[in-house]
């Protein structure tokens, strides 16, 4: 490694005449895109940022030449994915031999040895995770070396340096205050605000914010937070030779160096291996990172209920793609608001209401020993979804409308939890009953056909004839009428088709009449009745509910009919 070290050396005393790469320099843009040639040397470009690759346990060195005293420097060194350990120290470069262009090679020699025995002057040293930086408004002008070291894992790394921080400033600035503030905290939703960065606001130079969130842990910088995402495609991030390697990586694959000579040394020992460049399976990273543009205030939602998550936030340079973070900060999202439980009662009913897409939870404990258990349910509006566990285990699970029941088995000392979903299109209210001991249907039956007809022929200015379906069973029917204006539409009658609304709930002055019919014939089991004393050319709202044996009731499908004007 000497040897490549030396070489290096000579190559700045060379360069001391014919200078580095400077933004005093026509073609600096165009050396900065050919990332070989420092990546290969080793040398910091003025101003530019450079990415670099460190194998675990392995330092490198970078080097930088400040040409003339009382020079400002910076330079900066961004971790990513791994703590790093650094040291910058400056080496004094040696006044020109008076040998030189005489011929005499003994004088270079002697500047390379001179160099590399001089141990050179600590300016910075550092160990952590953090964006650190060194800055000196009056440098003396001099080799500057930066040595760097990962001890934990191979991991990635930014270095910028420049002479002229005051200009350019590439790193967005942050405000004075620059803490991110939780601003409103839900359930599944997280509000984030924070201060603009001065670099939009005074400088006018194109600033995005970048917001990420995840469950473990606060960023430093956003090349960590891109180290994270890319996890799965750690091995393909390795830098490849020729590219992202400088002269002294080459030891890792075999060369020996100076000091090696006549020493077998293998490629790399298994062990060795291993440790250095470790290959993990796919994995799912648990982080997300959204762009939004300039503004200061950002909602995340989507989140889970009850979890502790992380928010940091980057103010990105869109010129330069260099970014600055904000002290993140972090927030544990609200609790699920818990389920009550409606306890049921053996052979009564229990009316329960559910939100548009909610849910609720039911349970009923047999106080005794049973063989079976029966549920009726009588589901009042739309469709919704029953699922009956007992002691845990899932027993009935599908969709229902209109009233049924259902069977099961029973156990001793059972419990039995009931989860009822409600419609996406709106609120459901119902009724349901359990009990061991089933005898008469609480809820009538219906038949599958729950429409009233009405017979145009049949329509005069005062009357309208209907007819509807019955069942096996005997039941009472009772018939009511609404007159309802002109203007009475669909959407209106759909908020009446509530079947839960018994006839208790109606006027009696809405009541034409009650009567009991059955057919053991269902094709046969069909009545009509003619409601007089209406109005001509008035509209009105039929309802025919069928009330079963314990009072409860439930509503055909309403109907709009409209008598004749004229006769």
């Amino acid at each position: 490694m000497r040897g490549f070290l030396g070489l290096l050396l000579v190559f700045a005393v060379g360069v001391w005449t014919q200078k580095l790469p400077t933004r005093d320099e026509e073609l600096f843009q165009i050396q900065i895109r050919d990332k070989s040639l420092f990546h290969d040397s080793s040398v910091i470009p003025d101003g530019a940022e450079i990415n670099g690759y460190l194998f675990r346990d392995t330092p490198k060195r970078y080097y930088f030449v400040v040409e003339e005293d009382n020079t400002p420097l910076s330079v900066t060194v961004t971790p990513c994915d791994a703590p790093l350990e650094w040291k910058l120290s400056l080496q004094e470069l040696p006044e020109e031999s008076s040998g030189e262009g005489s011929g005499e090679p003994e004088a270079l020699e002697q500047q390379k040895q001179q160099i590399i025995k001089e141990e050179g002057t600590e300016l910075l040293s550092y160990k952590g995770n953090d964006v650190e930086s060194y800055m000196s408004a009056s440098s003396p002008s001099g080799l500057y070396q930066l040595e760097l070291i990962s001890t934990e894992k191979d991991t990635h790394f930014k270095v910028y340096a420049t002479t002229t921080p005051e200009s350019d400033q590439p790193y967005p600035e942050l405000p004075y205050d620059p803490r991110v503030d939780v601003t409103s905290l839900g359930r599944t939703t997280v509000t984030l605000a924070w201060k603009p960065s001065p670099t939009s606001s005074l400088m006018k130079q194109p600033i995005e914010y970048c917001v990420v969130i995840n469950k473990e842990h606060n960023f430093k910088s956003l090349c960590a937070v891109e180290a994270k995402m890319n996890a799965d495609d750690a091995f393909m991030m390795a830098p490849k030779p020729g590219l992202d390697f400088s002269l002294f990586d080459f030891s890792h694959f075999g060369f020996p160096s100076e000091n090696d000579s006549g020493k077998e040394r293998p490629l790399m020992s298994k062990s060795t291996a291993t440790k250095s460049r470790p290959y993990a399976g796919k994995q799912k990273v648990d982080l997300q990172k959204v762009c939004i543009g300039n503004k200061n205030i950002f909602t995340v939602s989507d989140l889970k209920p009850d979890m502790q998550y992380y928010f940091d936030i980057f103010a990105v340079n869109t010129f330069t793609n260099m970014s600055t973070a904000y002290v993140g900060t972090f927030a544990k999202t609200k609790e699920e608001a818990k389920q009550k439980t409606i306890e049921l009662k053996d052979g009564k009913v229990t009316d329960v209401f559910i939100k548009r897409k909610g849910s609720k939870f039911l349970r009923f404990a047999p106080v005794s020993s049973h063989q079976k258990v029966m549920f009726y349910v009588h589901s009042c509006l739309d469709a919704i979804q029953i699922q009956v566990r007992r002691d845990g285990k899932l027993l009935l699970s599908q969709n229902l409308e209109g009233v049924r029941q259902f069977q099961l088995r029973g156990k001793p000392k059972a419990k039995y939890l009931i989860r009822l979903r409600g419609s996406r299109k709106g609120a459901s209210m119902l009724k349901i009953l359990a009990t061991t001991r089933p005898n008469k249907q609480p809820f009538p039956s219906l038949p599958e056909d729950t429409r009233i007809k009405a017979f145009d022929k049949l329509r005069t200015c005062t009357s309208a004839t209907v007819a509807w379906l019955g069942t096996q069973e005997r039941n009472k029917f009772c018939i009511y009428k609404k007159e309802v204006d002109e203007n009475y539409n669909e959407e209106q009658r759909k908020r009446e088709q509530n079947q839960c609304m018994g006839p208790d709930t109606r006027k009696k002055s809405d009541k034409v009449l009650c009567k009991y019919f059955h057919s053991q014939n269902l094709q046969k089991a069909v009545t009509t009745e003619t409601i007089k004393g209406l109005e001509p050319g008035r509209s009105y709202l039929l309802d025919v509910y069928v009330v079963g044996h314990g009072g409860h009731s439930v509503k055909y499908q309403s109907k709009l009919v409209k008598t004749r004007k004229f006769c």
